[in-house]
């Protein structure tokens, strides 16, 4: 299987700058994994959209999966209390 490539919403900037750097470490492993399975065990597709979550702790991560491009797009990057506001 090909190998996608990961994108990142000019937006999520401001989400990675607010996630503290003892955590910040593992959101980024979880999101470089998806380049390898974009749809890893865990993930949930949501609801009306054609957008995926994953958890890594206490973060989620929002991210699109363009199958023929072979390209991830992560939209968003929040504290599990904020992240559908």
């Amino acid at each position: 299987m090909a190998a996608y490539s990961i994108f990142f919403k000019e937006s999520v900037r401001k989400d990675i700058a607010l996630i503290p750097a003892r955590d910040l470490q593992r959101v980024m492993d979880k999101i470089g994994a998806l380049g390898d399975d974009p749809r890893p065990p865990g993930s949930e597709k949501l609801a009306a959209q054609e957008r995926y979550r994953m958890r890594q702790g206490n973060y989620r991560i929002i991210y699109s999966i363009q199958d023929f491009e072979l390209t991830i797009w992560v939209v968003r990057i929040g504290h599990r209390r904020e992240v559908y506001r």
